[in-house]
């Protein structure tokens, strides 16, 4: 490739807000939830390179000829990788498409096939746009945009913070993560954070049904509580796990949990996990949840608890019926009965058409 850019680079990075700034110096736009790509272009040549400032070609083959058609000849383009899933943006769908098997990726790509919503141009031609405001990049890039079609798109972006509250709301039920600031004046900072951004922030009480060691600490520390949430049926769902401790809070769970590990499994709910989990263990098989290709070399094995604690927790938003990171500790809850952490007492946000952001309505 012979761009003015060469890569890889450092994408420009993000610090967290509680809530968007004001003034007439930012412009906003959705905080997409998919996989950060930068795409250098020279010609028939297309790079997809990851935020780690890896190739990720190879698993997203189906995006690269759509790339061409909409952008310029010799360019390089900020953006994100998302799949479109029926109830909005599908991370988890995303996730499976980093697969070592050709024939793997093959087949979804043709089942989940991406989309890519572009934000930021930083080269275009012999030019390299990263020294330039971002108001005068915004502005060549929605002119060479101007051919996108879908599954190629341009990100809206408003200086109206009364909607970019709206989207704040309302995008969130297209699966979108919160909403991003950026000084119109500012210039393309690789690897620094410079851009704002705010993200959607909860409480939820959970019962806490089981645990994992620390991984440097096994028997000492507890390194993560899982968490669960009943469903209408009264059954209870692993919807994620809670694991910011220091130190002395890890030694100190290993004390407070203690009583609840005695004859944790007789009547759990997880049982039969917990017993196909130690049977494939004993086999040498990999259970759901085991060690995978995302946390290779990780011991996800669990240790089981009466699931007769409760503890509060805040999480930014779901990804269908689990947490789509891990959750914050907030408070043990004493007072709150196990049966009553049901999923009925999380925020429901209606979805949202997906269409209308693409296509840059309000």
């Amino acid at each position: 490739m012979k761009l003015p850019i060469e890569p890889p680079i450092a994408p420009m990075l993000s610090a967290s807000a509680a809530e968007l700034p004001s003034g007439e110096e930012w412009l906003f736009e959705p905080k997409w939830d998919g996989f950060r790509t930068i795409v250098f272009r020279d010609g028939d040549e297309v790079l997809l390179q990851s935020r780690d400032e890896k190739s990720m070609n190879r698993y997203f083959p189906e995006i690269i000829e759509p790339l061409k058609s909409a952008l310029p000849e010799r360019c390089v383009v900020d953006g994100e990788i998302v799949i479109v899933g029926e109830n909005g943006l599908d991370f988890e769908a995303l996730l499976l498409r980093i697969h070592p098997a050709a024939s793997r990726v093959k087949l979804l790509a043709e089942q989940t096939p991406v989309s890519y919503v572009a934000w930021d141009l930083l080269a275009l031609d012999d030019d390299d746009l990263r020294d330039v405001p971002l108001e005068e990049r915004r502005r060549k890039l929605e002119e060479v945009m101007k051919r996108a079609k879908p599954p190629v798109h341009l990100s809206p972006v408003t200086q109206d913070r009364a909607l970019a509250e709206d989207w704040f709301q309302r995008f969130e039920g297209a699966g979108l993560d919160g909403v991003m600031a950026k000084r119109l004046d500012s210039t393309y900072s690789a690897g620094e954070r410079t851009m704002i951004k705010v993200k959607h922030r909860r409480t939820a009480d959970c019962v806490v049904a089981g645990f994992r060691w620390h991984k440097d600490g096994e028997g000492e520390r507890i390194g993560s509580l899982l968490l669960g949430l009943y469903d209408e049926k009264g059954r209870l769902h692993h919807v994620g796990v809670t694991a910011a401790f220091t130190i002395a809070v890890r030694k100190q769970l290993v004390k407070d949990l203690a009583p609840l590990r005695e004859n944790a499994l007789e009547n759990h709910p997880w049982r039969e996990w917990a017993e196909a989990e130690e049977a494939a263990h004993a086999n040498g098989q990999r259970m759901p949840g085991g060690s995978s290709r995302w946390n290779r070399g990780k011991d996800l094995s669990w240790v089981a608890l009466r699931p007769e604690r409760v503890v509060e927790v805040a999480y930014d938003h779901m990804q269908g019926s689990r947490f789509r990171h891990a959750a914050k500790f907030v408070r043990w809850r004493p007072d709150k009965p196990p049966e009553d952490c049901r999923y009925d007492q999380l925020e429901v946000t209606p979805p949202y058409e997906l269409e209308r952001i693409f296509r840059g309505t309000s």
